[in-house]
């Protein structure tokens, strides 16, 4: 027998020698060859470049390019690129039907999948490629639970729209079909700025949950430096994808890992950013389960403390006027660092090289307008809120850079529907008193399932003016493009028989941000009543990965986790 060790591929100390090393792996080297992967490639670091690219959702359509780009700066540094894709929803797309049900559980799956991926192929780093809502958070998620050296590109922001001087995004169309609901504007005028508030491809021009989440890696250290505002197609953004892919073999040669980057500090950078530019308030429901994946709680009291002392330095759409994309010029995220200071732990390392203090030392502070210092901030405390009370035991969010100073304070008469269809509708056909509190039940994460966003109702009350004087609360979500007094993530939720679920008509709720209270103004005693004499709805059958969706967090509701 012959029991030579003669090595054919050289170990490097990687994960992947499991693959080619050793005389048994001789299928999968032969694999490999058919490839059109040479011997001599084998030595090389295995880079996994996990994409989002598809053709259906315009913030992935830019992603192809950047990977061939990603690819040769891995090949020039002395990696072997692999790509492979994971899914992609367009929430936008998704929007205002069942189809939103598979956003939020979409991004299980995305992070499910790569973790796949990776391990089963054992990549060395890996090099992600995301946009949109769910993607970049699932992706984050799967980079810390697998933790191998990795970095960030994101496609980058589309460019606004513009009608009659006005910048566009999607909030902004959606605010325009109120309008002409109301009589305001003609279906012909309607159809023109549908053509143009979109013009090109990357994420919406505003901050909704694709930018903010982009700032958030490039916060917590796993992107470089203006990734996140970098538009797509441009040559800053080819070459930050070269850079990229030079940078993670070097990370893979040194172990430099996710872990490495992320942890309670860097977590509090990146949602102090968050909160100070008006980030969408599913930066509440993300960011627990990434800082979960790299083994670190963090609450929604925390949370609600951290936004109570940042300051509120960027008024970006849809809280204010000023497109997602008009940030690059600004300064980006390094002058957001820049502006925040030593309110940040600035000694944070970056994939980059730099701590967070370098750079934001070396940030092009171009627009203090746009992006302000935070001795002159447009408010002293950040977008969230957090509520309690009667309505909300476990807790409520609200972005509350986007609510308007008279509706800081409410209180009104409820009118409850039993799903998201049943309020649209209400709005269109102008059943919504003024000065009411719109209740939308049944969709929570297990009660819808999976807890769909609100935005074709709130950008309608935006657009029929209703949102001046009436605000919303729900068991589900709200789309990082809502604006208004909208409260969402109610908890307990209705399908767990949180108070909400026994609201009626006519009963009043106290909202007061200034406070943080959201109360319903009926007798404990008879709230109890209520609930012995209703017969609890089952909940809607669910199956697949819906049905997996809600005995996830059945779990984490009978574990008496807060179902956020």
């Amino acid at each position: 027998m012959n029991n030579s060790t003669d090595e054919i591929i050289k170990a490097k100390g990687l994960p992947s020698d499991a693959v080619v090393c050793g005389i048994d792996r001789g299928g999968h080297r032969s694999l490999l060859y058919s490839l059109g992967i040479e011997k001599e490639e084998m030595s090389r670091p295995f880079i996994a470049v996990v994409n989002s690219w598809n053709e259906i959702v315009p913030g992935c359509a830019p992603l192809r390019e950047i990977a061939s780009f990603v690819k040769r700066g891995i090949s020039e540094a002395g990696g072997l690129p692999f790509e492979f894709c994971t899914i992609g929803v367009c929430d936008g797309l998704a929007q205002g039907h069942r189809g939103m049900s598979y956003s939020l559980p979409s991004r299980e799956v995305i992070a499910d999948s790569i973790e796949i991926m990776l391990k089963a192929h054992c990549f060395d780093g890996a090099v992600f490629l995301g946009s949109c809502d769910k993607i970049i958070p699932g992706m984050l998620m799967a980079a810390l639970r697998v933790n191998i050296p990795s970095i960030f590109v994101q496609s980058g922001p589309m460019q606004n729209g513009c009608y009659k001087g006005q910048k566009l995004s999607m909030p902004s169309l959606r605010e325009y079909t109120g309008k002409y609901f109301e009589a305001e504007i003609t279906r012909a005028e309607l159809e023109k700025i549908e053509r143009c508030t979109m013009p090109t491809q990357g994420s919406c021009a505003m901050l909704g949950t694709a930018n903010s989440m982009s700032c958030v890696v490039e916060t917590l250290g796993l992107g470089l430096p203006m990734t996140a505002t970098t538009p797509p197609f441009t040559s800053q953004k080819r070459q930050e994808a070269v850079t990229a892919g030079r940078i993670i073999v070097g990370l893979t040669r040194e172990g430099r890992r996710p872990r490495d980057y992320v942890n309670k500090n860097s977590i509090e950078n990146a949602l102090k950013v968050g909160f100070a530019i008006g980030s969408s308030t599913n930066l509440v429901l993300h960011m627990s389960e990434i800082a979960r994946e790299a083994g670190i709680d963090i609450s929604l009291a925390e949370m609600d403390e951290i936004s109570a002392a940042t300051p509120y330095i960027s008024k970006v759409h849809p809280s204010g006027t000023v497109p997602f994309n008009d940030l690059n010029a600004a300064g980006g995220v390094p002058a957001i660092l820049q502006s925040l200071g030593d309110l940040l732990h600035g000694e944070e390392r970056t994939v980059s090289g730099k701590s967070i203090k370098e750079i934001a030392e070396a940030a092009d502070w171009e627009d203090k307008n746009i992006i302000r210092p935070r001795e002159n901030p447009f408010h002293s405390s950040g977008s969230l809120k957090v509520l309690w009370g009667s309505l909300a035991p476990d807790g409520a969010v609200v972005k509350q850079s986007g609510v308007a100073e008279n509706m800081r304070v409410h209180r009104g008469p409820a009118v409850v529907f039993e799903n998201m269809e049943e309020a649209v509708e209400a709005v269109e056909h102008g059943r919504i008193e003024k000065g009411s509190v719109v209740v939308i039940r049944n969709e929570g994460p297990i009660g819808g399932p999976g807890m769909r966003e609100m935005q074709l109702v709130t950008t309608l009350m935006v657009g029929t003016g209703l949102s001046d004087t009436t605000a919303l609360v729900t068991d589900g979500r709200f789309s990082g493009a809502t604006r208004g007094p909208c409260i969402g993530h109610i908890s307990p939720e209705a399908a767990l028989g949180g108070p909400i679920a026994y609201v009626r008509d006519g009963d009043i709720i106290s909202i007061d941000l200034n406070k943080g209270t959201l109360d319903i103004e009926v007798d404990g005693d008879e709230l109890r009543q209520r609930a012995s004499a209703s017969a609890r709805k089952s909940r809607p059958a669910a199956d697949g990965v819906l049905g997996s969706f809600v005995e996830h967090y059945l779990r984490k509701s009978e574990e008496k986790e807060r179902c956020l």
